[in-house]
């Protein structure tokens, strides 16, 4: 990497010596400060949390003020941060929330259980909810309503009958959308601790809170431990690293919306990436003195946050548009914009990326807040596996095999099917498979 300018902010990488490290998203010694938060919160390695130790570490943590502070807030007390919000917040709130639930809805609709015929009988899969969803909310650096949007109603859509969400020091407007996203439970505490209430459960005065079946939303470094060390016990959604933004564009490009799209990203934190890829050379450094001009007009801390997140940001000139798609399914981002001619043929030849917006309009920053598609996406590379949050994460598909009519278990298609096990049975060595219940399929 080369930056010789001084009025630089974006760092010029060349796609020969552009090199990635793909990180663990968990940091190790996070991990090891997880698990010891994890011990301390359960006294039997079997058992829930114990709540009053829960109250000493979310105090020590900053959590809660005192050891004595309720660990849960109220139905009552969202609903009346709900209702005290103003004209204006309340009806945004109202109208994100109505887009996310329905995307979520349709998710949800587009997967049915089915049936089929197959030799002795019917095949086919059920699609069902879990029963208990736990959501978590950051709430560290700026409050984040969007989140206890997108987790909860995205749950609530999916069928879950029980949803608990976490996030520490939760601000009014926080409060207001765990009431319109209908949580059950919301636990003021954050972190590690967060996560391993919402695994394992706790008794909380005469409150029960359940073990949750699945832990979603994103985190920081301590939530990202927390979640590789209970998965599996439960399951997550998935281990998330800093955000990060990809912007494709050729000379069409407006440098000014691009300019505002890579700093929206880097406000984020200080860890985040704001990455343009182009074949303009021209474009790109019009890009660059548009978000030196842009950010010194961002208010404190998002603006020193931002300079913070551009130093591990970077540019990316290519001779083709083609070399920009490679780059970018090479890096594989949380969020990918498409900003050229014919945009949406450019992005049907992206292969890896966790969400794709699609021309000028299509700002990232309408993903976060509630177009309808789920802000909660795979960084660091995982969208080459994986995609984002959605109902699918708290849908469980099932299949089954039923074969009860006597008559079908006769049928020259069943005895086939049966003879073709026995054969792949004996081919693996395991005869108990070849020889019981044989008698079960033989012609009456």
């Amino acid at each position: 990497m080369s930056n010789n300018n001084n009025n630089r902010i974006l760092t010029i990488v060349t796609p020969e010596t552009l090199s990635l490290e793909v990180k663990d998203p968990v940091n190790p010694q996070a991990l090891e400060q997880a698990k010891a938060i994890l011990a301390e919160l359960r006294p039997s390695e079997n058992g829930p949390v114990d709540a009053s130790a829960l109250q000493k570490v979310a105090a020590r943590l900053g959590d809660i003020a005192t050891e004595d502070a309720p660990l849960l807030i109220s139905k009552e007390t969202c609903r009346a941060a709900f209702d005290d919000l103003s004209e204006q917040d309340r009806t945004a709130l109202v109208n994100i929330h109505n887009r996310i639930q329905t995307f979520a809805q349709a998710q949800r609709t587009s997967i049915t259980d089915m049936e089929v015929n197959v030799p002795g009988g019917k095949a086919g899969h059920t699609v069902s909810p879990c029963t208990a969803a736990g959501c978590y909310a950051p709430g560290g650096r700026y409050p984040l309503p969007s989140s206890v949007l997108m987790t909860a109603i995205t749950a609530r859509a999916a069928g879950v009958d029980t949803v608990v969400l976490a996030t520490p020091r939760p601000a009014p407007i926080t409060l207001a959308a765990a009431h319109l996203a209908g949580a059950d439970y919301l636990l003021c505490v954050g972190g590690a601790q967060a996560i391993a209430t919402m695994a394992y459960g706790m008794d909380y005065s005469s409150v029960k809170i359940p073990k949750c079946d699945v832990i979603v939303g994103p985190g920081n470094q301590w939530v990202t431990a927390a979640k590789s060390i209970v998965q599996g016990y439960c399951g997550i959604d998935m281990l998330a690293g800093p955000s990060e933004v990809l912007v494709i564009c050729d000379e069409t490009a407006s440098s000014k919306v691009v300019a505002a799209d890579l700093i929206a990203q880097a406000e984020h934190d200080v860890v985040a990436r704001a990455i343009l890829v182009t074949t303009s050379q021209q474009l790109e450094q019009e890009v660059n003195t548009e978000v030196i001009e842009q950010l010194s007009k961002l208010p404190e801390p998002n603006q020193s946050t931002a300079r913070a997140a551009m130093k591990q940001s970077f540019s990316v000139l290519c001779g083709t548009l083609d070399e920009c798609v490679q780059i970018s399914d090479t890096i594989a981002p949380e969020h990918l914009e498409i900003h050229t001619a014919n945009a949406w043929k450019i992005g049907q030849q992206c292969r890896h990326y966790g969400g794709l917006f699609v021309g000028s309009g299509a700002a990232e920053v309408l993903g976060d807040y509630g177009a309808g598609p789920n802000h909660t996406l795979p960084t660091g590379g995982t969208g080459r596996y994986t995609g984002g949050l959605s109902v699918f994460d708290f849908l469980r598909i099932r299949t089954y095999l039923r074969m009860e009519d006597t008559e079908e278990l006769s049928s020259k298609e069943c005895q086939d099917m049966v003879q073709d096990t026995i054969t792949m049975a004996r081919l693996e060595g395991l005869e108990g498979h070849a020889v019981l219940r044989n008698n079960d399929y033989e012609s009456k």
